[in-house]
């Protein structure tokens, strides 16, 4: 066969490769993806994809955003819900298996995803009308983006949240740098870097959510929010939180990190990740041996960016965050750990993924300074 012949057969496949991914993240049926309706007073967001767990695609977010600018200036509407379909998860996500098939081949979906993703977190949290998000079920990534920057954010019994991104060689995006570390003692770099899962009413307990309402009575939550004339903040927090004293389940149970508060606090007080493992190791309870393992299973180089990440974001602006955060995942897109941990955990599903560099050692401060510098005109402009 001719090398000419070879060349061809190898461009047909590239553009076959990139079809197939903007179809993925640019789905030509993106009204059965989102489902965007006027009920009531409200503007509702559906996020329609349960087979998918309501993970968050281009299309999507491309339908949202206008919507939301839309409703904001709509004197009909008076507030915004946003939820999941299925009755599993709000959205598990962002969906990056599509992004880093496009970075592959340096396609720029893998830059627009991240660049309109982003521009959408900064509209939910500067949002001048009340934005409620029923969290009922999986929440994660990208769900949490949706969400949490809200004024209100409604969890149940199903919610399950986690910022699970150093297991995939990123880190806790989406705003992440902006709410993890406002959250209570060192709670935040806890969640960023082990990933640990939150359950019902301790992503209330944690600062995460703002209500806990129990999952079946969410229909009837959703119907007096609806029915609010010109609500004004304080109105919309009444009827949330007469819903949420009508809700005792687990009310009883204590916070599940309760018991470890104290020792997240001195453990991952550290101005490293080699320290907060120092800590880990020299401790040597039950619980830091745990946190040590977990620690050890993640990206060398995801974990020295969001400590890095958190750090800087503690006083900066949500816009500022987002900022930085772009370039972050421009640096992810650069490198090999966004891949592969992909690979091993969404793709392969072997759970085995090779990181490298496979130390904390072997990574510079140079090189972790040089993915927070500026990309010029490239740049996330909000």
């Amino acid at each position: 066969m001719s090398l000419i012949v070879l060349k061809s057969a190898f461009r047909r496949r590239i553009i076959y490769r990139l079809q197939r991914i903007q179809g993925h993240m640019m789905s030509s049926h993106a009204g059965a993806e989102v489902l965007l309706e006027t009920v009531g007073n409200a503007g509702v967001v559906t996020l329609n994809r349960p087979k998918a767990l309501n993970a968050l695609n281009l299309t999507m977010i491309r339908h949202i955003y206008p919507q939301l600018k839309k409703w904001e200036k709509d004197s009909k509407v008076d507030l915004v819900i946003v939820k999941g379909a299925g009755g599993k998860a709000f959205c598990a996500g962002g969906d990056i298996r599509a992004v880093t098939e496009a970075g592959k081949l340096g396609d720029p979906l893998a830059q627009d995803f991240f660049k309109e993703e982003y521009i959408l977190n900064n509209t939910i949290g500067t949002y001048e009308k009340p934005y409620v998000a029923l969290i009922d079920g999986i929440t994660m990534g990208g769900g949490v983006g949706l969400s949490v920057h809200g004024r209100f954010r409604v969890a149940t019994e199903k919610t399950l949240f986690a910022m699970p991104e150093t297991a995939i060689g990123l880190f806790p995006d989406v705003g992440g740098g902006y709410f993890l570390p406002r959250l209570q003692g060192r709670l935040g770099l806890f969640l960023a870097l082990t990933g640990f899962r939150l359950r019902g009413r301790d992503v209330l307990r944690a600062g995460v959510a703002t209500h806990f309402v129990e999952s079946e009575k969410i229909a009837a939550l959703e119907k007096d929010l609806v029915d609010l004339k010109s609500p004004s903040i304080s109105d919309v927090a009444k009827v949330l939180d007469l819903h949420q004293q009508q809700s005792g389940l687990d009310a009883d149970k204590p916070f599940a990190l309760e018991q470890h508060m104290v020792a997240i606090n001195r453990l991952f007080d550290a101005s490293s990740v080699e320290g907060v493992i120092e800590n880990l190791k020299k401790d040597g309870s039950p619980f830091a041996k745990k946190q040590a393992e977990t620690l050890s299973k993640m990206s060398p180089t995801s974990m020295k960016l969001t400590l890095k990440q958190l750090q800087h974001g503690a006083s900066m602006s949500l816009q500022e965050v987002l900022v930085m955060e772009f370039r972050l995942t421009q640096a992810c897109m650069k490198g090999h750990d966004f891949y592969e941990g992909v690979r091993a955990v969404l793709i392969d599903k072997d759970q085995s993924p090779k990181w490298k560099p496979s130390t904390l050692e072997e990574i510079s401060e140079q090189s972790v300074e040089d993915s927070f510098k500026s990309l010029g005109e490239r740049d996330l402009k909000l």
